[in-house]
């Protein structure tokens, strides 16, 4: 006997298989408010003097400026992609634009450090709404296989580029108006980008069981919390002042030691709990499948090792080459270009050759380029060491970040959407902040060890600090390499999507 079909499901079918006329306008509103979310991690990095001279910051409290924003960002993606599925994509992702909007004026007005920091927590938490909410309306906007790969395609060029394209915005800001324009600027892109949403973005959610998994709510953004601070606390190794004295360890401190043992303890209780739960916050279906659970690990250890990148050719232009922050924003432009040229072109591989080839490619290109890196010296030049670099390393990332996001959210269950692409933010952050710890570390080490060897007499502090600055770059940008190089072992063995299963189509 057919199946009895109301005309509200069978109106509700046919929209979901025709595609929406205005997709592509709904992609620029998507992708303006994601660009956003990346350029507010690193535009403040430039910024970082000026504030810290406006507003009396120590030099102990500086890093509260950028970790402040990263740790709600990262503690609470899981969270926010729930919420997301669970209330409504778009009611959650201009919540999210009006939320960061607010916290963004705060932020530039703030008359103190402490109500800065507070500000930059606030815009952490609404981006952990945002990010999720705008990935999952891609996914379930774009099922056509081609289309969406290109839609993909922008969302990996921006996730690329826009960390360097912060940093030459700041640049500009701070230069030509003030470090409060850094954030003051995300007021009126948000305000226009949500009143874009309500006009072209539609609506989706999930359907059936929606009720909140709060103790895996809990467990789970406690544990990101105490895992991406005990690691910020670690990051507080840095050389000393002082090049004769020994650099204090953050691993070995008490509190980084506790931070650390409540992550494990924490999250160990949430995947625990998650096996048990009748709705959980992260069902493990999601990233215990192989393909999607690579491309999640792909992205952690790229996150981690792009930071090397980014965090130690800053310190090289501005410390060592003594540039502007200007000029030295300018001089990643290349890296950007590379990104967002190379995306288009990958984006039309994708549905030919499958995401396996493209990303292995793609991850041996970016470790050749960290490796160049750590050629560079005091008297080399920009365009023969530093240029070659950036473009081999962009070239080969967009090969990465848009293969890896279609394969981490292909097949996945619309009710599940929204956590997906939660996992694959948190993915990102989480590295982002594991690898800034780790590698100032292993910096700071090799600072030091080089200053132990080499410094003579106190007299020899100015003459030999830029060449142990330049041999604390270089192990920085090995180790970097090496976790581009275990992502490209991902690649390799643990990833085996074929071309006809990505990009998976996925009903509205």
């Amino acid at each position: 006997m057919p199946e009895s079909v109301s005309p509200a499901e069978v109106s509700t079918r046919v929209a979901a298989t025709e595609p929406d006329p205005r997709r592509w306008w709904a992609l620029t509103v998507l992708a303006a408010a994601q660009l956003m979310i990346v350029l507010d991690a690193s535009i403040v990095n430039i910024a970082l003097p000026s504030a810290q001279a406006d507003l009396g910051i120590s030099n102990a409290d500086r890093q509260w400026i950028v970790t402040a924003y990263t740790l709600a960002f990262g503690a609470l993606l899981l969270l926010g992609g729930r919420i997301a599925d669970y209330t409504g994509r778009k009611r959650t992702f201009i919540v999210g634009l009006l939320g960061f909007a607010a916290a963004s004026a705060v932020g530039g007005l703030a008359p103190t450090q402490e109500l800065l920091f507070a500000a930059r927590a606030l815009q952490g938490g609404f981006a952990a709404l945002m990010a999720p909410a705008a990935l999952s309306l891609v996914t379930v906007t774009f099922t056509e296989p081609r289309e969406r790969a290109k839609a993909f395609g922008v969302f990996g060029a921006l996730a690329g580029g826009g960390a360097a394209i912060g940093l030459i915005v700041g640049g500009v800001l701070t230069e030509y108006t003030s470090w409060r324009w850094c954030l003051g600027v995300n007021v009126p892109v948000s305000l226009v980008v949500a009143a874009a949403a309500v006009v072209l973005v539609h609506e989706s959610k999930a359907h059936g069981d929606t009720r909140y998994d709060v103790p895996g709510v809990l467990l789970a953004t406690t544990g990101l919390f105490a895992l991406v601070f005990g690691f910020t606390e670690a990051a507080r190794a840095q050389h000393p002042e002082d090049p004769t004295s020994r650099a204090v360890q953050g691993w070995t401190d008490p509190s980084t030691i506790a931070w650390l043992a409540a992550a494990l303890v924490l999250l160990v209780a949430f995947v625990y709990w998650e096996t048990r739960s009748r709705n959980p916050m992260l069902p493990l279906r999601v990233v215990l499948d192989r393909n999607r659970g690579g491309a999640f690990l792909i992205f952690l250890l790229v996150g981690a090792g792009l930071f090397a990148m980014f965090l130690f050719l800053t310190y090289y232009f501005q410390v060592n080459l003594g540039w502007s922050p200007l000029r030295a924003g300018f001089a990643f432009l290349p890296f950007s270009a590379g990104i967002i040229v190379t995306a288009g072109a990958v984006a039309q591989l994708l549905p030919r050759l499958g995401p396996r080839p493209i990303m292995v490619v793609g991850l041996a290109m970016a470790v050749a380029g960290m490796l160049l890196l750590t050629t560079i010296g005091q008297d080399t030049a920009y365009w023969s060491h530093v240029l070659p670099a950036e473009l081999l390393m962009s070239i080969g990332l967009a090969g990465v970040f848009i293969p890896a996001s279609s394969t981490a959210l292909s097949g996945v269950e619309p009710h599940d959407a929204g956590v997906a692409s939660a996992v694959l933010n948190t993915s990102q952050q989480i590295g982002g902040s594991l690898g800034t710890a780790l590698l100032n570390t292993l910096f700071a080490g090799a600072v030091t060890s080089y200053f132990a060897a080499h410094l003579g007499s106190p007299q020899d502090v100015q003459r030999v600090t830029p060449l142990a600055l330049v041999h604390g770059y270089h192990v920085a940008f090995f180790w970097g390499a090496v976790l581009l190089a275990a992502g490209w072992l991902v690649a390799v063995f643990v990833v085996n999507a074929r071309k006809q299963d990505v990009p998976a189509q996925v009903p509205a």
